[in-house]
């Protein structure tokens, strides 16, 4: 009888800190999401530490005295990895390993950790290799100052500098090969969008985790890995799907996130040129986050920065099979009303209101209300379909007839 697997995940402590740009609140959430990150890597956070600093210690990022508490934990309870929320300099990551004696990361090396398992196809493979050299070089960097200020001397005679030089030379000739190949890639890319004819493209975005490949299997019937784990999908899949009788090509993109490192958005140009290019974005939201309104907030940060901020959008509040909202007592009389006790009715009426026939609540993994969105949908792309082909709308009827 075979045995079965355990997995051993790794044991993580977390760091964040309070400054003037992030309070006590936006850390919390910070370091939710940092732990979900660690989680979808393969880590188990053991504690988080948070320390306020209004001038980051260039050394070590935080104070001393918080470091040494870092340093008994770790040592107490055999961690093997520590991972800050905010960047670290290659001097401060160089300095707190030497003092903590473990494997020391940041948020963008650990979503390039994630990156790198999650790549699939060479493409993304390569996307993905590019961020991580780009992120090593000044790293590397790093590592071998110590050798170039001695400029010699006992014991400092021989390769040290050539290393270095070798070192980084492989690492930029590699990162050049990398371009090139992805510029290649990214012509035939740019190729096939121009083969797939005169077709309205239909863009799905959205924060990371919050339902997009499920949708696109229950609307194109096709077979997108999802999975309930950030960044379960780094391929852009494109498919053709027909409502009614209108045919439209539908793309399901890498998820966003909160600081995303610019080394990913950068490779990752290709699958944002399909942003870029679509005629309608569905913006999926998971409405049962509790920050779902700072992950739409970022998600539009990053679409205003390709220039994709102003495309057509539709609302798509998914996961309403899972919203719950906190219920105040008819007695409690002290308790302030705030949204997060609003029913979904009663989010309805905020600022949603304004989004109007644009927003739309669903449940792609229970398929509720998804005849009114696919008549939704409809409805746009044959919108675009006829301004675009204004001889040819004589071949949509006025209402939708599904098939």
């Amino acid at each position: 009888m075979l045995e079965k697997k355990t997995i051993e995940y790794e044991k993580v402590v977390l760091i964040g800190v309070i400054n003037r740009e992030q309070d006590e609140t936006k850390v919390t959430e910070y370091l939710d999401e940092l732990e979900f990150l660690t989680y979808t890597a393969g880590g188990e956070v053991y504690r988080r530490f948070v320390q306020k600093v209004d001038l980051p210690n260039p050394k070590t990022l935080i104070g001393s005295g918080k470091m040494l508490e870092v340093e008994a934990y770790v040592n107490d309870n055999d961690i093997g990895t520590v991972i800050f929320d905010d960047s670290l300099t290659p001097a401060q990551q160089r300095n707190i390993e030497k003092q903590l004696r473990c494997k020391i990361l940041d948020r963008t090396g650990l979503i390039l950790d994630i990156f790198a398992q999650r790549a699939q196809t060479s493409y993304a493979r390569t996307q993905v290799e590019l961020a991580q050299y780009e992120y090593l070089l000044p790293r590397l960097t790093g590592l071998w100052t110590h050798l170039e200020r001695q400029k010699g001397g006992i014991g400092m005679r021989g390769p040290g500098e050539t290393e270095i030089e070798t070192d980084r030379r492989i690492v930029r000739d590699r990162i050049t090969l990398l371009k090139k190949k992805l510029l290649k890639i990214d012509r035939q890319m740019e190729t096939q969008r121009g083969n797939r004819g005169a077709l309205v493209r239909v863009a799905l975005v959205g924060y990371t985790n919050v339902g997009k490949s499920t949708l696109m299997n229950v609307i194109s019937k096709s077979d997108v890995f999802a999975e309930d784990k950030l960044f379960a999908t780094l391929d852009t899949t494109v498919r053709k799907v027909v409502i009614g009788n209108l045919p439209f090509l539908l793309t399901d993109t890498v998820g966003f996130i909160r600081k995303l490192p610019t080394q990913l958005i950068e490779s990752f140009k290709s699958t944002l040129d399909e942003v870029r290019e679509a005629d309608l974005l569905l913006h999926v939201v998971d409405i049962s986050h509790p920050q779902f309104e700072q992950q739409i907030n970022s998600v539009n940060k990053i679409l205003a920065e390709i220039k994709s901020g102003d495309k057509r959008t539709i609302m798509v509040f998914n996961k309403i099979d899972k919203y719950k909202n906190k219920i105040i007592a008819d007695d409690d009389l002290t308790t302030e009303k705030t949204s997060e006790h609003f029913t979904i009715a009663e989010w309805k009426n905020t600022w949603m209101q304004r989004v109007g026939d644009n927003a739309l609540f669903i449940s792609a993994l229970n398929q509720e209300n998804l005849d009114e969105f696919r008549k939704r949908v409809y409805e746009e792309v044959r919108d675009i379909h006829v301004t675009r082909f204004p001889y040819n709308n004589f071949l949509y009827p006025e209402h939708l007839d599904e098939h």
